[in-house]
């Protein structure tokens, strides 16, 4: 019995784990449902999609949001968006729902839609931007009218088995929890209104539920040392060897090879380590007051262009930024005391999309940091970062023993055998 629950409460906080992230501890995605008037059988509700993680977002294709009704609900109307699938609606005979799933799938309307079929914050295929990056774009709305429902706050049933894909798995949605009414400030900014009943879906991501294997992988090099550091073979799992493209294969040339497939399946560059993304940190100059640095992303996808890319690096001496070239920069301070983490990110219009792998799949940057004379150090590897996400997902290092080493800094791996050679060549000679 002991066992069982030892196993059940390390189970509990391993989940628990998966789903909080250090760098970004509050972060998550809010749905939020504001039923904004009673209809004869129902209400018409605004869904409000609200994405307060710092550095990740939601790309293309974009979000799907799923639910189970609580009772027999149907869905009359939708502004904003759609559901995929209309479901058995054989029982109505004059006016057909748009919608009679009991667990519907809805997904955003892209743009350019009608203009009476939008309202604010929809229609932009699902692509949901980052709160550090752009608070503006965080947000993604709809509207819904919901039938065969309660018509008062006391007979209303909240829908449950909540679930988001994002664009794929990851997210974990909590329970929907009634909270005070949404207040709203009329277009004179005179006046208060506020939405008859409120609740609140509150969903975390984990890398652990996403992916099996990481996605990106981070190699190193520097000018004091030729050696440079790659990414650890098969750091992204191997299971594709098999289906990648060399460089300078025919296939490339092939029209439509770059079409992103329907399982979004990647068709990868056949590398060492078989990563859709390295990120390549390249200690390049030294100064009396200050250090530079050369960051580089490469794409090796050939089906994928990141849009609104964002690449997140731990490194203590990121409280001394005192310039970046080519990308924007926004330190992230989760923990008041404590400022080692920024945010890079493309600069809009410029370099903000990643394209696929090729010539043009790759994007760089500098950083002039100033030094601290009390830490600054080049030694035992103190000028590469500590951690690296590219799009919310930590990105598999190097093991510390291989990093580029001052050339008087010798590894101790490596000076015992040449001392022990050196002493056995003494003792034959003498």
């Amino acid at each position: 019995m002991r066992i069982i629950i030892s196993t059940c409460v390390f189970l509990v906080l391993c989940s628990f784990s998966a789903a909080f992230d250090p760098l970004d501890p509050t972060g998550n995605i809010t749905i939020k449902w504001d039923i904004m008037s009673w209809t004869p059988d129902g209400y018409v509700a605004t869904v409000t999609m609200n994405n307060f993680q710092m550095y990740r977002h939601i790309q293309t294709p974009g979000w799907t949001l799923g639910w189970t009704w609580a009772k027999k609900e149907v869905i009359w109307s939708m502004v904003g968006a759609q559901t995929t699938e209309q479901g058995d609606c054989s029982k109505f005979k004059a006016n057909v729902p748009h919608c009679c799933k009991k667990t519907p799938t809805v997904v955003d309307l892209l743009p350019g839609v009608p203009y009476n079929q939008q309202i604010a914050n929809c229609c932009k295929g699902g692509v949901v931007a980052a709160w550090g990056q752009d608070p503006s774009a965080a947000v993604s709305a709809f509207q819904v009218s919901v039938g065969l429902a309660g018509t008062t706050n006391k007979t209303v049933k909240l829908p449950k088995n909540f679930t988001l894909l994002g664009p794929g798995p990851g997210y974990t949605c909590g329970p929907a929890k009634v909270v005070p009414p949404t207040t709203f400030l009329t277009p004179d900014r005179r006046r208060k209104t506020q939405a008859l009943m409120t609740w609140n879906v509150t969903c975390t991501y984990s890398q652990f539920l996403a992916t099996k294997h990481p996605s990106c992988c981070v190699s190193f090099s520097s000018f004091y040392n030729e050696t440079i550091t790659a990414c650890p073979t098969c750091a992204c799992g191997c299971e594709n060897k098999n289906k990648c493209v060399k460089s300078e294969s025919k296939l490339l040339s092939v029209v439509g090879v770059n079409t992103p497939k329907k399982d979004n399946s990647p068709l990868l560059q056949c590398t060492r380590h078989m990563c859709p993304v390295r990120v390549h940190w390249h200690v390049k100059q030294n100064y009396k007051d200050y250090w530079r640095a050369k960051v580089s992303v490469t794409n090796f996808n050939y089906r994928m262009n990141y849009t609104q890319w964002t690449l997140v690096v731990q490194h203590p001496n990121l409280n001394n930024v005192t310039q970046v070239f080519s990308f924007d920069y926004k330190p992230l301070v989760p923990y008041a005391s404590i400022n080692d983490t920024g945010m890079f990110y493309g600069m809009k219009f410029f370099n903000d999309l990643l394209m696929e792998a090729g010539p043009t799949g790759n994007v760089q940057s500098e950083v002039l940091l100033q030094k601290d004379q009390n830490t600054f150090t080049f030694k035992q590897g103190w000028a590469f970062p500590r951690k690296v996400y590219f799009n919310g997902d930590e990105c598999i290092l190097p093991p510390p023993e291989s990093y580029p080493f001052l050339p008087n800094s010798t590894p101790k791996t490596l000076i015992a055998p040449l001392t022990l050679f050196i002493s056995l060549c003494m003792f034959l000679l003498f």
